[in-house]
């Protein structure tokens, strides 16, 4: 494997690390309205996220770090093209971090529903503008000859690309609401009303992502350059999301959250096979001669050789931190002392 095709997967990675761990704290943000009844189950909820939400972020820094440095010209296309919505999604994960702080400063119901509330929309608008931009890259951008991206605001919205983001939205709160499986003690009412919600949007969950495949399928020929072996991933997607039905009905809440994990993997790479398989990393809406070529992307040798002794060193260490953090604070949690105890 050449150095290219190895951080175009190094980077379809970080994508996939992040979706998966910052998915299921976006999701549990976001049932949070609808579970919590008092201020002991609103702490919970935080609580169980509360030792991993920030750590999870560090991989969407990541990818960005590593596409400047790997790929500038799709980074360069990618960012300035889409760039309303990156600035959306940043401010709203600032807001997100500032609500954490903030919410239990003040000894005051509506301060405190205030950051709640802040907290759920710092959660919802990045869940949805992440899948717009995920079939975005799909369906392209207005990319001119000389490889500036063209068009407003409103062209980022089609009805392909907001598939995308309402697909990303449930399927984030079906892993968020496994998740809750997991973290919370399983004779709370807590726990009741999480498993309610993954059967719930769980089954929506299952629509938009049929609706988003067959939407990619007939109009934006999705699958059209798909080998044999890449149809893998997206057949392995459905089998996962199936499977998590079963896993919830029969009680094996790791295997449900496991399975919703793999859906987002799965999903994840079936994009980038999407990308690869085409050889462009962002078509063009506007002539097929005018999209992003893989190779032509890339930076040069030196620096691809040279950020492979980086990834080499810090991608390990900061995967092994994770683990670790997630061992240390694997205990399930009550409304009645766990989120306390995390000080959230």
């Amino acid at each position: 494997m050449d150095l290219v095709t190895l951080w175009f997967w190094l980077i379809a990675l970080t994508f996939t690390l992040y979706f998966f761990l910052e998915g299921f704290d976006f999701g549990v943000d976001i049932l949070r309205p609808t579970l919590a009844r008092t201020e002991a189950e609103e702490r919970a909820l935080t609580g169980t996220i509360g030792p991993f939400w920030d750590g999870n972020e560090v991989w969407v820094i990541a990818a960005a770090g590593l596409m400047f440095s790997t790929f500038p010209v799709w980074y360069g296309a990618v960012f300035s093209g889409m760039y309303p919505l990156f600035v959306l999604i940043l401010l709203a994960l600032l807001l997100r971090g500032v609500s954490f702080e903030y919410r239990n400063q003040v000894d005051s119901e509506r301060w405190r529903a205030f950051w709640d509330w802040m907290s759920f929309g710092g959660s919802v608008v990045p869940s949805f503008l992440w899948g717009v931009i995920m079939a975005k890259l799909i369906e392209g951008l207005p990319v001119g000859r000389d490889g500036d991206v063209q068009g407003g605001f409103a062209e980022l919205f089609t009805p392909f690309s907001l598939v995308g983001g309402v697909t990303t939205l449930l399927l984030f709160m079906l892993h968020g609401a496994n998740f809750l499986l997991l973290r919370l003690h399983t004779d709370t009412v807590l726990y009741k009303r999480a498993r309610t919600a993954a059967l719930r949007w769980g089954a929506l969950a299952t629509a938009a992502i049929v609706a988003f495949v067959v939407m990619g399928y007939v109009t934006e020929d999705l699958f059209e350059d798909f080998g044999v072996v890449p149809w893998v991933f997206p057949i392995a997607a459905f089998l996962t999301l199936a499977s998590i039905w079963l896993a919830l009905v029969r009680r094996r809440d790791t295997l449900a959250f496991t399975m919703s994990g793999l859906t987002i993997l799965f999903a994840t790479v079936t994009v980038f096979l999407a990308l690869y398989t085409r050889g462009e990393v962002l078509p063009s809406t506007l002539q097929s001669e005018y999209g992003l070529v893989l190779r032509e992307s890339a930076a040069q040798q030196y620096t691809l050789v040279l950020m492979t002794w980086v990834g080499a060193i810090f991608l390990p260490l900061i995967i092994g931190y994770q683990i670790w953090n997630y061992y240390v604070f694997r205990e399930r949690v009550r409304p009645d002392e766990g989120a306390l105890s995390h000080g959230y």
